[in-house]
């Protein structure tokens, strides 16, 4: 593990630099997350936002020490309170699991193992990290079923998890992640699957419990939707790239990223009339093992010109504070690119 100085006490919760994971194929090395930077003090939400693909997921997996490194080349820098973590030993990790790092996983039905009981599956970590007996163990737990929303707690307790549905599943899921109070939450996907109303009712709790707690909290998700009302800072990743990074009021109304613009108006609002089509992003992402040359949202981007195929922009600090983007010609105006000539037609 390398060794860091002490942490200074204003050192931010989560500090990520220059991060980059990369894994062996066939076909050659897939670069998912190429050099990713990103921070997060504590009480605050930050969104990672971008297609299936765009490495969110890996990314995420990478901060918590997930990734199979007899697979994964990681390099870089990813400090906890001022603690660097990305080479800590499995030893070191399993102190942070539960206690001061948690996750909640995209779909609970892979995450929660079906031959045991909800009740056991909660209170393995509450005896495992907090040393509790086996009353004390249950009666914290039946607490944190009722807090995020599940009812008849008891019944559930003794429950397996295909007896629950999937706004119930997600419900444990998420009091498995609480139940050792940590201080930073990585909620990836945490809606999937779920209707609407559940979506709504599982970020409005995870919002809830995260202003109660002070934690930290990274929300990964496709959907800038979902994070527009949720988040203090957004991050939007392409190819494994940041593409644009700003806080949350600042993205939506001085976006310069193309791609974001894209993500944001594939978003179904209600104010459209029955059976309007969809507006899907047109293209495929680029192959991480042999990305094009220039900017690898160029193939797909309906403003790119031609020095976009074959330079790649850096990420460059825009008018506002905090408010990055990588693009050789941003938006110039909020709506100007939506109003550009054949756009609404595509």
């Amino acid at each position: 593990m390398t060794t860091t100085p002490p942490a200074a006490p204003t050192a931010p919760l989560l500090a990520v630099e220059d991060l980059k994971v990369s894994f062996a194929t066939p076909q050659g090395e897939l670069r998912a997350v190429q050099g990713v930077s990103l921070t997060l003090e504590r009480g605050k939400t930050l969104g990672i936002v971008g297609e299936s693909g765009s490495g969110k997921t890996v990314l995420s997996r990478a901060i918590m020490g997930l990734l199979p490194r007899e697979r994964a080349t990681q390099t870089g820098f990813v400090r906890y309170q001022g603690q660097e973590i990305l080479n800590a030993s499995h030893k070191e990790l399993r102190g942070l699991w539960g206690t001061e790092i948690a996750m909640v996983f995209q779909d609970p039905m892979t995450s929660l193992n079906p031959v045991q009981r909800i009740g056991h599956q909660i209170t393995e970590s509450l005896k495992l990290h907090l040393k509790l007996d086996r009353a004390d163990a249950k009666e914290t737990a039946l607490s944190l079923l009722m807090q995020v929303g599940i009812p008849s707690p008891v019944e559930r307790f003794n429950a397996y998890p295909n007896q629950l549905s999937g706004g119930m599943r997600q419900r444990v899921i998420i009091a498995i992640a609480l139940a050792c109070a940590p201080r930073l939450l990585m909620a990836d996907e945490p809606t999937t699957g779920l209707d609407v109303t559940v979506q709504a009712q599982i970020l409005d709790l995870l919002g809830t419990l995260q202003r109660d707690r002070q934690m930290g909290m990274v929300l990964v998700t496709h959907d800038l939707g979902v994070v527009a009302t949720r988040t203090d800072d957004i991050i939007v990743m392409y190819a494994g790239n940041v593409v644009e990074r700003a806080p949350t009021d600042v993205l939506f109304s001085q976006m310069a990223m193309p791609y974001t613009e894209a993500l944001l108006r594939s978003i179904p609002r209600i104010s459209n009339p029955s059976h309007t089509r969809l507006r899907a992003i047109e293209g495929r992402p680029p192959d991480l093992i042999s990305p094009p040359p220039g900017c690898p949202f160029a193939p797909r981007c309906p403003y790119a010109q031609d020095k976009c195929h074959h330079e790649k922009p850096p990420l460059v600090e825009g008018s506002a504070p905090g408010h990055s983007y990588a693009c050789w010609f941003p938006l110039a105006a909020p709506g100007m690119a939506a109003s550009t000539s054949g756009t609404e037609s595509a």
